[in-house]
């Protein structure tokens, strides 16, 4: 989440700083030409083309919209790599201040996709409740709130550096080195590690499920977003490393600096590309659904990716009836007792499942 510490090192000696410099900015333009378009194309889909939208396709859209976001500002990082930061320090304190909670959000509603889907297969009865529109619309609420209290301290520790009219927007200066310590876990720990324990829990739990699932609409979305979920742990795993780095640094710079030394220089060189994959995470994901959606082209009036989406949100009570199929006795025995379930008439348990389905939708 510290776009600050991922673009930084392009600050560094000045020889370097051209190369590198000429590498950030293609690997910025590409990933705008293509993350950019990608984002819209996403949301545009949604909005206009999918009218009931299931939980997994309304997270998916915040997701695009968090996304596009970061995505739009990277002609200004462009240009100011190119030359200089032109407009001024309030901006640039918004600006990485926005990027930041868009990130964050970002983690944290691919975090939600997985929970989802892990309750949706595992125990779909239980998860019925939560999973009606008002309970994902305070879970969103509750994400969006985090993700921008969480950034605050961009706002604290943000500034502009360097020569006037050479400065830049990529450097967080701290107070102290317990401050800067504090920020870098709290990042760390809430920004990743706690997420990617989360995914591996969920995905780990589901691995064994998704290969049996007759429900075509929930494999299909569940590989989808398990395919979200390993681009984000390899786009964001450098990023973190770094944090990592830069936290044993501040512990053993004064009793073992050459220690230290080695570790800067390793983080500096981290950094780089640490930086480019943070850009290219936002890029991705709008590729990963056009790749999905290749199953599901079918008329010319309806794109690959609309299809897509609306057969994630769309459930037959024929293709529910077969994934329950799937579920132990003990599973259903929590919520329902099985024997009145094989005794249950035919319209009964049809029924059910259609309430069912407008929940989950």
């Amino acid at each position: 989440m510290n776009l600050s510490n991922s673009l930084s090192s392009e600050a560094s000696a000045p020889e370097e700083n051209g190369g590198r410099t000429t590498v950030a900015c293609v690997i910025l333009g590409l990933s705008f030409l293509v993350g950019a378009p990608g984002n819209l194309l996403v949301i545009w889909t949604i909005v206009r083309h999918v009218k009931q939208r299931s939980h997994t396709v309304v997270l998916i859209l915040h997701l695009a919209v968090a996304d596009l976001l970061v995505l739009i500002t990277l002609p200004l990082w462009i240009y100011s790599l190119a030359f200089s930061w032109v407009f001024g320090q309030a901006s640039c304190k918004a600006m990485v201040y926005v990027i930041n909670a868009c990130m964050y959000s970002s983690v944290f509603l691919i975090t939600l996709m997985s929970v989802e889907r892990f309750a949706a297969i595992r125990y779909p009865f239980a998860s019925a409740v939560w999973r009606r529109k008002e309970a994902l619309d305070k879970f969103l609420l509750v994400i969006w709130a985090a993700a921008f209290l969480l950034s605050i301290p961009v706002i604290l520790t943000q500034v502009l550096d360097g020569d006037s009219g050479e400065e830049q927007c990529l450097y967080r200066e701290y107070t102290s080195g317990g401050q800067e310590a504090v920020f870098l876990l709290l990042e760390t720990l809430v920004g990743y590690m706690m997420p990617l324990c989360i995914l591996v829990i969920c995905y780990s739990c589901l691995c064994s499920r998704i290969a049996q699932m007759t429900f075509k609409s929930k494999r299909k979305s569940t590989c989808l977003i398990a395919s979200v979920v390993v681009v984000f742990t390899l786009c964001w795993t450098p990023h973190h490393v770094v944090n990592i780095l830069s936290l044993i640094y501040l512990v053993v710079k004064d009793p073992h600096p050459e220690v230290a030394e080695h570790l800067e220089g390793a983080s500096e060189t981290m950094t780089f590309i640490a930086g480019a994959l943070v850009f290219i995470s936002s890029t991705v994901n709008p590729m990963l659904y056009v790749f999905a959606a290749r199953s599901f082209r079918g008329s010319l009036r309806e794109t690959g990716i609309q299809k897509l989406f609306q057969h994630i949100s769309s459930t037959s009570p024929g293709e529910m009836t077969k994934e329950l199929s799937y579920m132990s006795k003990r599973q259903l025995g929590s919520h329902t007792n099985s024997s009145q379930i094989e005794i249950q008439p035919r319209e009964q348990m049809n029924s059910s499942l259609n309430i069912q389905e407008k929940g989950s939708s």
